[in-house]
């Protein structure tokens, strides 16, 4: 058991590092990419509030890593040991793969898929049938990624249209401009709070499982939020120049419109229920907000990049997961 606890602490470590550098973008993204904050700015503030969040915030009450999809009561806890951690390093690899690549993808998406693997190993194994993996959740994990990003797209057009049309035929652009600066930076602020917050529990959750707690200490969580804040301030720039720089050009009004958009289209889909990923729903923000500008503001070779990224997340953290539990359950 303490073996177990001692992986599980520094792959959980690992995923959290592998959080803050690829969704660290999510929050700040549109501040670096209007020119609100500079990237040193950014990286202090994301690590200050992502921990803050995350410690002071997080979710006590554990979450199951697998999100529903494997039913893990029904397999032999040692090996739900070894597949939540196989699942876990799985996700680490494919989003520092992601990251690497400057690519951002869903955190949450990529663990998703990480536990499907898992699952499909336990059915090779016939610890499982293929039809107690519960598919209605991973159907809902893709239905967002059509959902998220178009959502988040129609409402930052129509709030950046509403901006220009109701402000910009009011006052000077300059000076709206120079309020919507500081409207940006408090949203973006926001938005990194929030996402320690909640993500935390995705890579210090599956501690549960080994240990039994119902509640984590709050050791844990502040050994989740310091993992979420060093991935912010070592790797966190990669994802972030790609949304802030490299799909449309973003001026503070339009950074405050796909800031706004992604936090409302997430809080109403949590209200609703409805699993989407922040990540696919601020980068559909950005490039309805490019799209406000014409089709020709939009970079269209990156968008293609990152929908390829987002479509191979599901299958790629599932046979990684495969591969490293196949390996695990022989050496463990």
């Amino acid at each position: 058991m303490e073996f177990f606890f001692i992986t599980a602490l520094i792959v959980s470590f690992y995923v959290a590092w592998n959080i803050g550098a690829n969704d660290a973008a999510n929050s700040m993204a549109t501040s670096y990419g209007s020119g609100a904050l500079t990237i040193r700015q950014i990286i202090i503030i994301a690590a200050i509030l992502e921990f803050c969040g995350a410690f002071f915030f997080g979710a006590r009450v554990t979450k199951t890593i697998a999100k529903g999809i494997v039913p893990v009561e029904l397999i032999d806890p040692h090996l739900v040991f070894v597949g939540a951690l196989a699942a876990l390093f799985s996700a680490g690899i494919w989003i520092t793969v992601a990251t690497f690549y400057k690519l951002p993808v869903s955190t949450t998406h990529s663990i998703v898929g990480a536990m499907l693997g898992f699952g499909l190993a336990a059915v090779s194994a016939k610890h499982i049938a293929l039809e107690q993996i519960k598919w209605e959740v991973l159907t809902k994990i893709v239905l967002s990624w059509i959902i998220s990003p178009i959502s988040g797209a129609i409402l930052a057009f129509v709030v950046f249209k509403i901006i220009k049309f109701t402000l910009f035929e009011r006052y000077e652009t300059q000076e709206v401009e120079r309020v919507f600066k500081y409207l940006q930076v408090a949203t973006a602020c926001y938005m990194a709070f929030s996402h320690g917050s909640n993500d935390v529990a995705n890579a210090v959750g599956p501690i549960a499982l080994i240990t039994g707690y119902k509640e984590l200490p709050s050791w844990i969580l502040f050994f989740g939020g310091i993992g979420i804040a060093t991935g912010v301030a070592t790797w966190g720039y990669r994802v972030i120049e790609t949304i802030g720089k490299n799909i449309t050009e973003l001026t503070f009004t339009r950074g405050f419109s796909a800031e706004f958009s992604a936090a409302t289209i997430v809080l109403l889909a949590s209200y609703l229920g409805m699993p989407i990923s922040t990540t696919h729903t601020l980068v559909g923000s950005v490039i309805g907000v490019g799209l406000a500008g014409g089709i020709a503001s939009v970079n269209l070779k990156m968008v293609q990049r990152i929908l390829f990224s987002w479509v191979l997340t599901v299958p790629a953290a599932a046979a990684l997961t495969i591969s490293i539990y196949t390996v695990m359950v022989i050496f463990v």
